[in-house]
């Protein structure tokens, strides 16, 4: 699903339409966050600045990506 088809979906008016698109953003978010937290470690940041970034701890961010 595409950012404006989403946005439309969003829209709908049809629950099961706006849901779906909810779990389209969702995934969106994820690769996102998966580029940027790989971005950011390839430009040295340390889990810990990643973790602070994200709202999280560096545990749970590490954790998440640290493999």
């Amino acid at each position: 699903m595409d950012i404006e088809r989403i946005s439309e979906s969003i829209r709908s008016g049809d629950p099961a339409v706006s849901l779906r698109a909810v779990t389209a953003l969702h995934r969106l978010a994820e690769r996102v966050e998966a580029l940027s937290v790989a971005a950011a470690r390839e430009q040295g940041w340390t889990w810990e600045q990643i973790g602070d970034a994200l709202g999280v701890s560096r545990q749970s961010v590490h954790a998440k990506y640290g493999k």
